[in-house]
């Protein structure tokens, strides 16, 4: 059987631009890969949907472009064979050779002291850009070192030739050949670094897996390393300690930071039996846990990796940029020929300034800023959205927060806290606190916030404990037991039963099919609700409460929030029928608990996820917000805004920079120096513009 749905990740080194990566993206996606994820700036590559065997075949190809791939995710490059090495080694060639410019020393105007001075530049570019280049245009898929490689290369023959013929002093143009290589890795440097910073949220949160840990065995403790902790070990944790893995407090109490997954800055108390998470900060108190989720299953992991794998989603407006990118090159070598064509034959220029002109339009093109425009910004909004304990799935989720229209919402746990109290409880021919145990027993089975709420305020009497067989908990519905005497229990919506009571009571309690009491709750209002949907109705998005519970609590709440449309007594099914017909009227987003509200979350266009990060809320949204905070939600649109604003200025800037750059260089406005100049810092532009987004005030 063939594992084509397993992802592979490959360490691939000699990515210097983004353009590289969109050339070996470009190459997996024409082989079928799918979920395909390079970062240059890491030298990451990961895709799916790719059988087993035919990986090694890929690996060829990818390598039959220029890169190399490394086996093994620590093993790195030498700082001999870097990047930075190549640059370091052609600005100390360069200087003296640009330097004749502005001197009268002879040597420097000696063509062969220039001619020496600029081929060990040109080799190093030959062995860079050049055999790059060769390579790209093999795979049909050219990439901007054929820029320039073919401008670097004219310069340079020119110059040869003029040497050989001794053809004087307007034939010399070794520094220019020189200048356009050493400037060019300088972009590829400072844009290497400067991408980095992008991704330095994902980084972040990497350090916190490698974190020290002790570990109680035998009675002794003994120092391990985070990564070594395996399910079951009973860990210890002091004041003032990182929790090293996800579990169970087995002994003492604490209060713990979470605020590096929630963006809660308040410590949470933690008591005997409550979970914890890897990564979190013990700011009081000493504990003893025992490890539940370790690797690939901690919470973390499971963080870093839909940050990672929502960087790899491309939105819409990504593959536009794209599509222009990948045709950039011919275009721009096809406007170079023309420009040398034109000037010298047509305009009749001098050789050497028609041929400057084509080097130039060659040198001053710039498809890497098109395609940093999205990513870079995409990195930034989704590693400052983490911080404050959002995760969006994909940059294509940020614009779609952009367009929505309408904001459903569920009641309960939503936009009310869940914390139900007890109002009433009426019972019929049966005791009081008889009903009461039966009812905290029940609810012990289900992980619903109404259960929740309910057996904080009951208490399960042992004398009245009955020992249940089965018990089924239906979504929507509620829970249904049977004893082993063979009595059916059950305690469900009031409206379930062969009596509605549902205008009088929320929760019927059942024996055998009889009501032997009726329970009335009462929720609260969350902080910062009312605030939510005015900013919405602000915003031109219409908010709507989509409910199970019955019409006069969903009124009740709607009315107190200022919500206009409301649905209630709705089952899960029947939310999802609602949904489709409410997006027909725009792009719809859901928030839910993501649980109940699963299908619903996962059909909407923007599925946003309240609450904590169970795995079917990771599953079925597409937003999970860590903490339980309404403001989160009026957070996540801010930050998708802005992220989006970025895109936009970014893609402005690139294509602006070409549309304006390529013909100024044409028509001999700027040299090859100052095109390959502009060049390397227009990326920087796109790049600064994109961490700019990770200080901005957002108000």
């Amino acid at each position: 059987m063939k594992e084509s749905n397993v992802q592979t990740e490959l360490n691939v080194s000699g990515m210097h631009c983004a353009n590289c990566a969109i050339s070996i993206h470009k190459y997996l996606e024409n082989n079928g890969a799918k979920d395909i994820y390079v970062d240059f700036a890491s030298d990451e590559v990961k895709f799916s949907e790719i059988p087993l065997e035919q990986i090694p075949v890929l690996v060829k190809g990818i390598e039959s472009l220029g890169y190399k791939v490394i086996e093994g995710k620590d093993k790195k490059p030498s700082f001999w064979k870097s990047i930075e090495f190549k640059f370091l080694c052609c600005l100390i060639f360069t200087i003296p050779l640009w330097s004749h410019m502005f001197t009268d020393l002879p040597i420097l105007h000696d063509p062969y002291i220039q001619l020496a001075l600029c081929v060990p530049v040109y080799i190093i570019g030959f062995s860079y850009f050049g055999i790059s280049a060769f390579r790209s245009i093999w795979n049909k898929m050219p990439n901007m070192d054929v820029l320039i490689f073919v401008g670097s290369t004219a310069a340079f023959s020119y110059s040869l030739i003029g040497t050989y013929y001794n053809l004087g002093h307007d034939y010399q143009f070794y520094e220019t050949c020189a200048t356009i290589i050493t400037l060019v890795f300088l972009g590829n440097v400072l844009e290497k670094r400067a991408v980095t910073k992008t991704t330095s949220a994902i980084k972040e949160l990497v350090k916190y897996q490698d974190i020290p840990a002790i570990k109680i065995e035998d009675d002794q403790e003994v120092e391990i390393l985070a990564r070594e902790i395996k399910s079951g070990d009973i860990l210890k944790v002091n004041s003032g300690n990182q929790i090293p893995a996800d579990g169970d407090i087995l002994e003492g109490q604490a209060w713990v930071d979470e605020s590096m997954l929630t963006g809660e800055s308040v410590p949470i108390e933690k008591l005997k039996y409550d979970a914890v998470i890897g990564g979190t900060l013990l700011t009081e108190g000493n504990i003893r846990i025992m490890a539940t989720k370790v690797g690939s299953k901690s919470v973390l992991y499971q963080i870093i990796q839909l940050i990672k794998d929502a960087q790899s989603k491309k939105p819409p407006i990504q593959k536009f940029g794209d599509k222009v990118a990948a045709y950039f090159v011919p275009i721009v070598v096809t406007i170079s020929f023309f420009t040398f064509f034109i000037t010298y034959f047509i305009a009749q220029l001098p050789l050497q300034q028609s041929l400057m002109n084509a080097i130039a339009t060659l040198v001053v093109s710039c498809p890497c800023a098109m395609g940093l425009a999205t990513p870079t910004a995409v990195m930034v909004g989704l590693g400052r959205a983490a911080k404050k304990g959002i995760l969006i799935k994909g940059g294509s989720t940020i614009e779609e927060m952009s367009d929505l229209k309408q904001m459903v919402f569920d009641k309960t746990g939503t936009l009310t806290t869940g914390d139900f109290n007890i109002k009433a409880i009426q019972t019929f021919g049966i005791e009081q606190s008889q009903v009461e145990s039966i009812i905290a027993q029940l609810e012990s089975y289900s992980s619903h916030p109404i259960a929740k709420s309910i057996r904080k305020q009951l208490k399960e009497i042992k004398s009245y404990r009955i020992i249940f067989k089965e018990v089924n908990e239906i979504k929507g519905k509620g829970i249904f037991a049977t004893d082993t005497n063979g009595n059916n229990y059950s305690i469900c919506n009031a409206k379930l039963g062969e009596k509605d009571y549902s205008n009088r009571y929320d929760l019927a309690l059942t024996i055998n099919g009889v009501v032997i009491a009726g329970i009335v709750l009462e929720d609260q209002i969350k902080p910062y609700a009312k605030e939510l949907i005015q900013y919405l109705k602000d915003k031109g998005i219409r908010p709507i409460l989509l409910s199970g519970d019955r019409q006069s609590k969903c009124e009740r709440t709607a009315q107190k929030l200022g919500i206009a449309d409301v649905y209630w007594d709705k089952s899960p099914e029947e939310k999802l029928e609602i949904l489709f017909k409410l997006k027909k009227n725009g792009p719809t987003a859901m928030v839910g608990d993501g649980i109940n509200d699963a299908p619903a979350l996962a059909a909407a266009d923007v599925g946003i996820s309240l609450g904590d990060s169970t795995h079917i809320a990771i599953q079925s949204a597409k937003v999970v917000l860590l903490s339980n905070d309404l403001k989160s939600i009026e957070k996540l649109l801010k930050i998708g805004h802005h992220t989006l604003l970025t895109i936009k200025q970014n893609l402005f800037w690139a294509f602006a920079y070409n549309i304006v750059a390529i013909p100024l260089a044409a028509v001999g406005f700027l040299g090859p120096m100052l095109a390959a100049l502009s060049m390397a810092f227009s990326d920087l532009i796109v790049i600064g513009n994109s961490i700019r987004l990770r200080f901005k005030k957002i108000k």
